[in-house]
């Protein structure tokens, strides 16, 4: 699929922040079928591997097996359901990362909604971190440490109605019925968009796809 063009005044922010020669790191927030993998995808696309990775949140959503064990299986996307923790141990990795370091990180595979470790390899000489998803602006517990080890942090915007569409599509592409898809988006998608939503006015720049 061809990535989506993104206008240049995003690009050149981007090349700004990264003029220092030093690693920088970008997070992008929105809520659940906003298109933010879509938009780090298309900023890594635009910028070059060699300057940028993408790093996602979901490579630290808990296994299942563990979700089962704290009875969180019907929350899974919800913050408790996420090691943030590591995840903040892996922002300070990135942050502090020596020239002779490859640190990996972690993916969530979709189609067996699972993480899988060292799945994403991060070269010492990679200028930018794009990291995206849902918390990085949460202001709660271990959540609020996230902020302070990123450049920049931007809210990726989206009409309601399409984000409910791209959601409803991503949960019956992945096998639930249209009946199952509707009740997750409703009792676990939504509330947890809700939340996310209400950190939208920490971010540093808003980019709205319909803009």
């Amino acid at each position: 699929m061809t990535a989506p063009t993104i206008p240049a005044r995003y690009l050149d922010r981007l090349a700004e922040l990264c003029r220092s020669g030093s690693r920088r790191i970008v997070g992008l927030v929105g809520a659940p079928g906003a298109g933010k993998s879509t938009l780090a995808s298309a900023l890594q696309q635009a910028l070059g591997d060699g300057v940028c990775q993408v790093v996602p949140m979901d490579g630290f959503h808990l296994a299942n097996i563990e979700l089962a064990r704290l009875g969180l299986s019907d929350r899974k996307g919800a913050p408790e359901t996420f090691d943030v923790h590591g995840y903040l141990a892996l922002l300070r990795r990135l942050r502090e990362q020596r020239e002779d370091e490859l640190v990996y990180a972690p993916a969530f595979r979709r189609e067996i909604e699972e993480p899988i470790a060292g799945a994403i390899p991060v070269f010492p000489q990679t200028r930018l971190v794009i990291t995206e998803g849902n918390y990085l602006l949460l202001n709660d517990g271990p959540w609020q440490q996230i902020a302070a080890l990123l450049d920049e942090a931007w809210y990726v915007d989206i009409d309601p109605a399409v984000r409910m569409r791209r959601l409803l599509n991503r949960h019956e592409s992945y096998g639930r019925s249209p009946e199952a898809a509707a009740d997750w988006v409703g009792s676990v998608d939504e509330p947890n968009a809700r939340l996310i939503e209400a950190t939208r006015g920490r971010a540093q720049l808003v980019f709205r796809w319909d803009a």
